[in-house]
């Protein structure tokens, strides 16, 4: 048991990892990332999934996704804004037609998905 503790704990932080990187990445979704490190907390290590649940950057992820409440209107319009952004840049700074395609494809979908989660009121 002691093994599979570590074992979760350890992709737990690795996941919260990917998902800080992905608040900073355009192309990286946060979310899911700490949706399963949350998981991963849950079954290994009660202290760090309530932890996790009271940080005010990754809690509300959380608790948001558990309670159906959505996305704030603020929030989207911001994430769309980034993404673009970044996107723009890595392809003003890459210029290849292959990324080009990529990031493009990325960022249509990573739109639509924002754009397709209920708006949270307030």
């Amino acid at each position: 048991m002691r093994i599979k503790n570590f074992f979760l704990t350890s992709a737990g932080f690795a996941l919260l990892g990917l998902g800080a990187a992905g608040v900073v990445i355009p192309v990286l979704p946060t979310t899911p990332f700490v949706l399963l490190a949350a998981a991963c907390f849950c079954s290994s290590n009660k202290k760090f999934h309530d932890r996790l649940l009271q940080n005010r950057i990754f809690g509300p992820y959380i608790e948001n996704y558990r309670t159906k409440q959505g996305i704030k209107l603020s929030l989207k319009i911001a994430g769309i804004a980034l993404l673009w952004a970044g996107l723009i840049i890595s392809m003003a700074v890459v210029r290849t037609v292959l990324i080009y395609i990529i990031l493009g494809t990325a960022g249509v979908c990573v739109t639509v998905h924002l754009l397709l989660i209920k708006t949270k009121k307030n």
